[in-house]
């Protein structure tokens, strides 16, 4: 069985305390072996938050960091006027990598390019939206 590489983004890293859904066990549930991946621009934004963040969201985004410890971080660089999800977006097209998130516009985009998608589905657990590579 091949390992799968999943992106996971940012506001994926807040489910396990939004909903108290273990996403490590779900992404495996759902895909087999995976390798969970945080880019470099996601730790950046999770950083961001956790410093300028009210207090709420910056003690979720330090617990988002401990569970991005996790994962393995890919350094990305990034492009003038490049957002973090066209660098997703990006690095899913190139790496052949499936993208956890559960925000829409993004999983709209990932959709449209034909990338595998993982979201939260009723509250309670992970679903994909999409063919997985085998």
């Amino acid at each position: 069985m091949k390992l799968v590489k999943v992106i996971l983004d940012s506001n994926f890293l807040f489910v396990p305390f939004q909903f108290k859904i273990d996403i490590f066990s779900e992404l495996e549930r759902l895909l087999g072996k995976v390798e969970p991946i945080v880019l470099s621009t996601t730790i950046a934004e999770l950083e961001d938050l956790a410093r300028k963040g009210s207090s709420k969201m910056a003690k979720q985004a330090l617990a988002a960091l401990e569970l991005a410890r996790k994962c393995s971080e890919w350094y990305v660089e990034t492009f003038l006027k490049e957002s973090c999800d066209d660098i997703i977006l990006r690095f899913a097209e190139l790496e052949g990598c499936i993208v956890a998130t559960n925000d829409a516009v993004l999983r709209r985009r990932l959709r449209k390019a034909k990338i595998p998608v993982v979201y939260v589905r009723q509250r309670s657990h992970l679903e994909i939206d999409g063919q997985v590579p085998r």
